[in-house]
């Protein structure tokens, strides 16, 4: 993979909505992370119009931005939803591989090479973590009732989108710099349900995908309940199937809306 020397290899986006509590441990450790690393990197910060000082926190760390790790807070036109805070930020992104995860860290950051390892090397475009396969490692466990919505409503995802896809809903998922830029310009949902969507968009694409199993957690302190989260996601899905029939994932969609080559 060849970059230019002003580019950095990787950009880290982070959606933020009324992460006071929970984003400075975050940034100082992705800073610390970072730091140890051979290579550039950049962080965008996303607020999805918080009503706490998430903002001011982020910016807090600005101190610690230089010219080998770059920070940068965008800040959205209101609540819009995680899609469009993600969206946001990966459109803006201009590293080589373009990974996005949760506030929280539910996946620690030690599992980055995971995903972006296999698009260094070249085998895959987009790959993404998986609380589902048999190797990954759940170190703090959901709810059960929280495991048995997941699972069916997956069951569902994979049956509404023809992707055998055992976990949509892992937000740790690193993009090859081209990929990013094909699927994200045509990116419809706003909301949870844009994690399959994303998918599909990449293997409609025609993007190598790989889903690898990473090590993960259960944070307290969601900003939403289980229940509507769920039924937030599966109404999304539909909402994939609709879109897809009329053309919205077309190809020439990208020169045309977005301009790109």
């Amino acid at each position: 993979m060849t970059k230019d020397k002003n580019t950095p290899l990787l950009s880290i986006v982070i959606p933020a909505y009324n992460e006071e509590q929970r984003l400075g441990k975050t940034l100082s450790e992705t800073f610390d992370y970072l730091a140890a690393q051979d290579y550039s990197s950049e962080i965008i910060v996303v607020d999805d119009g918080s009503r706490d000082q998430t903002v001011e926190i982020a910016n807090s760390f600005q101190s610690q931005a230089n010219e080998k790790t770059k920070l940068y807070v965008l800040k959205n036109p209101g609540n819009r939803g995680k899609g469009y805070a993600v969206r946001n930020g990966m459109l803006h992104a201009i590293g080589e591989i373009h990974l996005f995860f949760d506030a929280d860290l539910a996946t620690p950051l030690d599992q980055i090479p995971k995903v972006i390892q296999p698009i260094l090397k070249g085998e895959y475009d987009v790959v993404f973590g998986s609380r589902a396969l048999d190797e990954a490692v759940i170190q703090v466990e959901q709810s059960f009732l929280r495991q048995l919505r997941g699972r069916g409503g997956n069951l569902l995802i994979q049956i509404l989108t023809g992707m055998k896809i055992k976990d949509t809903q892992c937000g740790f998922k690193a993009f090859r710099r081209q990929a990013s830029q094909t699927v994200f310009p045509l990116q419809q949902i706003e909301g949870f349900g844009f994690d399959p969507e994303i998918l599909f968009i990449a293997n409609k694409r025609g993007w190598r995908w790989k889903e690898v199993p990473v090590v993960w957690r259960h944070v307290e302190g969601s900003k939403v309940t289980m229940f509507s989260a769920t039924i937030s996601v599966l109404t999304e899905v539909f909402k994939i199937r609709w879109n897809d029939l009329m053309g919205k994932y077309d190809s020439r969609k990208v020169t045309e809306e977005v301009g790109l080559q």
